[in-house]
């Protein structure tokens, strides 16, 4: 293919990627009050799924400070047309959202010709793993690490007699880019794949530098969570066992290119 049929199929898969980004983010602008009332302004109540099992939870392990039964803040609009600017922008993240998958899907369709066959075989489920991996980090960043920093930042105060009014914006931009950042955070097995698979990473390196991953991952469960030993516990886990679980995928990338680099070898030999 010339460069200009390169162009033109990269336009056809970034038309029908946008196709589908505007039909789920149709689909969300209409589905007005299930997007704001249960989604997105969810974790604003004392009622969320997530709040409701946290009490459990500390009622099981007698850590009662792990009930959540209190919002101290006022969601409020202070702009005119700031509700509906906020439901068209919030309909297009939902949008790009939904439609992640799809759109990941395009853009390997649109490189997968380039690859080499040994290449398509390892990266067979790319997508797949792609998709899954990313709606779990959005589903443990929506139900876990954003709950658990909207009600820390929400009840901190400096003095009593200063109420928390939150802006609409400023609140959805927590929960969204929580959200993100979680499921962005997920795809660390799928980059590590991509990074063995290029020689620019090896099991040895994530294992020498460890201890430095684990004090970054406190760190950022600390800021994340309300100042409480067993929520900082329940965000680092499943990053650390990512992490663990990235440095056996770069182990057995290695393992897998080396035994085809050997059998390669000794089919030239016996050839020679």
């Amino acid at each position: 293919m010339s460069f200009i049929d390169h162009l033109e199929a990269l336009r056809w898969h970034i038309i029908r990627a946008a196709i589908a980004v505007v039909i789920f983010t149709l689909g969300a602008f209409f589905a007005k009050d299930f997007l704001f009332h249960d989604l997105i302004l969810g974790p604003s109540r004392p009622d969320f799924w997530t709040y409701r099992m946290f009490c459990k939870f500390g009622a099981w392990v007698g850590a009662p400070d792990l009930c959540i039964d209190k919002i101290g803040f006022v969601i409020q609009n202070r702009e005119m047309s700031g509700q509906l600017t906020m439901h068209i922008s919030t309909s297009f993240i939902v949008g790009l959202v939904l439609g992640f998958p799809y759109l990941f899907w395009e853009i390997w369709r649109f490189i997968k010709p380039g690859l080499y066959p040994h290449e398509r075989n390892n990266s067979q489920g790319a997508v797949f793993f792609v998709s899954v991996l990313f709606m779990l980090g959005l589903l443990f960043g929506y139900y876990i690490a954003a709950p658990l920093s909207i009600n820390f930042l929400a009840g901190y105060v400096v003095d009593p007699t200063i109420e928390n009014q939150i802006d609409m914006q400023s609140y959805i931009s927590t929960l969204t880019t929580m959200s993100m950042s979680c499921a962005f955070v997920f795809e660390l097995p799928m980059i590590v794949f991509f990074l063995a698979k290029a020689g620019m990473i090896t099991p040895e390196i994530m294992r020498v530098y460890r201890k430095h991953a684990i004090v970054v991952i406190l760190v950022v469960a600390a800021i994340i969570t309300p100042p409480d030993v067993s929520a900082q516990i329940i965000v680092t886990i499943p990053i650390l066992l990512l992490y663990e679980l990235s440095i056996n995928i770069a182990r057995v990338v290695r393992r897998n290119d080396t035994a085809r680099l050997n059998a390669k070898l000794a089919e030239n030999q016996g050839v020679s």
